[in-house]
């Protein structure tokens, strides 16, 4: 099984550089009130840091992910990339729900360092995981939906074999893929266009591994993935 990064999206999309983290024998069951007070932590330097902007989209590390969804045909007024809902989520005065530990952690970075992030079961995944241009008649499924929603031809989407795991790149997860209390394998990714800088992913990758090790315990891993770099063998990391 490979995780692998199509070359042609390189060509629209400058500076892609994306924090790959691995989970092995996780434990993803329960909650934790130490996870719960990060989230309620990037709640609070949320507000405070977006107090400054008029919009959410003014934001320096949102601007270059609204460009990307014009890029392949998506209008950020009605779709937003997955760090930017969650913001929008905040500033209307809700809190980030506990999902599960490795959810919950992945969401508390986003907020953090205001980066798209999503993970997939890796023993729900079909052949090689790859970030790709749709070709329009692939199977998808939303979380929480039964209907099949298929991709427009050319827009950017993480798929397998069976079909898209993730639409409009990091607009909206997959049901089939998704991380429960039960998985015990994953893999979560962390996006950076630019200007977002390569060191930035790289902080965002390690402080999720740690904190992953601390909370779900199990085997973690991680590398980065780029122009320079665009594949990586998954049953072949040495945890």
């Amino acid at each position: 099984m490979k995780f692998k990064i199509n070359n042609k999206i390189f060509e629209k999309f400058f500076g892609l550089n994306i924090g790959v983290v691995f989970t092995k024998d996780t434990n993803n069951k329960g909650e934790s009130q130490e996870i719960n007070d990060l989230l309620r932590e990037a709640e609070s330097k949320v507000i405070s840091e977006f107090s400054q902007f008029e919009s959410p989209s003014l934001h320096p590390n949102i601007i270059p992910w609204r460009k990307a969804y014009k890029k392949f045909g998506s209008d950020p007024h009605h779709y937003h990339c997955s760090s930017e809902a969650l913001v929008r989520r905040i500033l209307k005065g809700n809190k980030i729900r506990h999902i599960n530990k490795l959810v919950d952690l992945y969401n508390y970075i986003s907020l953090k360092y205001v980066l798209p992030l999503g993970g997939e079961d890796l023993d729900k995944i079909k052949g090689d995981l790859i970030l790709d241009y749709a070709k329009g008649d692939e199977q998808f499924i939303r979380l929480g939906g039964i209907e099949n929603e298929p991709p427009l031809a050319g827009e950017v989407v993480y798929k397998d074999e069976e079909g898209v795991v993730c639409r409009r790149w990091n607009w909206r997860e997959a049901e089939r893929t998704k991380l429960t209390e039960e998985t015990k394998d994953a893999v979560i990714v962390i996006e950076g266009l630019s200007p977002i800088s390569r060191k930035i992913v790289e902080s965002a990758t390690q402080e999720l591994t740690n904190l992953i090790k601390k909370y779900c315990n199990g085997k973690v891993s991680w590398q980065i993935l780029n122009q320079g770099n665009p594949e990586i063998e998954i049953l072949c990391q040495k945890f």
